[in-house]
């Protein structure tokens, strides 16, 4: 079965080949970054924490709670993801470790075994890319959320920028 592929298609074995380390290496650097947004969502709840400790007006407080349940919100969808990118990981690794054991075994030409291991192939296979397209949905959806509370943010900063410049404009008449 392996040879009348690799006959028909000079690609397919480098497909066999290439395309586990490629996915297997693109995933391993989709779980670090979503490791680092991880421990960063946990370095900006201290740090709002810390804020909100130290604000006195109710509405920058009430604010900073909001901000505190998003970046909790945002914590727990990167923490799905990165299991999801995970299982992607464990799918992938072991799609090119079946690829390896199919390979040995067509070599025997034990046909029925040769089927049972090319849908092992595509189940973890499928599994892996299913795995990432979830992660990739679950990052954006974290994404979004660090967008609401930079905007909130900015738009705090422009009001208070313009509720000194009112003040002074008023201290000066």
């Amino acid at each position: 079965m392996m040879t009348d592929l690799t006959a028909n298609n000079p690609f397919a074995l480098l497909t066999f080949i290439a395309a586990p380390a490629l996915l297997t290496n693109a995933t391993s650097v989709l779980a670090l970054s979503t490791s680092n947004r991880f421990l960063r969502a946990g370095e900006r709840l201290r740090v709002v924490a810390e804020e909100l400790e130290k604000a006195t007006e109710p509405e920058e407080r009430a604010w900073r709670l909001v901000h505190v349940n998003r970046i909790e919100r945002q914590a727990v969808l990167l923490l799905h993801a990165l299991r999801s990118v995970y299982v992607a990981l464990g799918s992938f690794v072991s799609g090119s470790l079946v690829t390896i054991l199919g390979a040995a075994v067509a070599s025997q030409n034990l046909h029925p075994a040769d089927m049972v291991i090319m849908a092992l192939g595509l189940l973890v296979g499928v599994v892996g890319a299913g795995a990432v397209v979830f992660s990739c949905v679950t990052l954006f959806r974290a994404t979004r959320l660090s967008m609401l509370n930079i905007s909130e943010e900015a738009a705090i900063m422009r009001r208070r920028a313009a509720q000194r410049d009112a003040r002074e404009v008023a201290a000066r008449s």
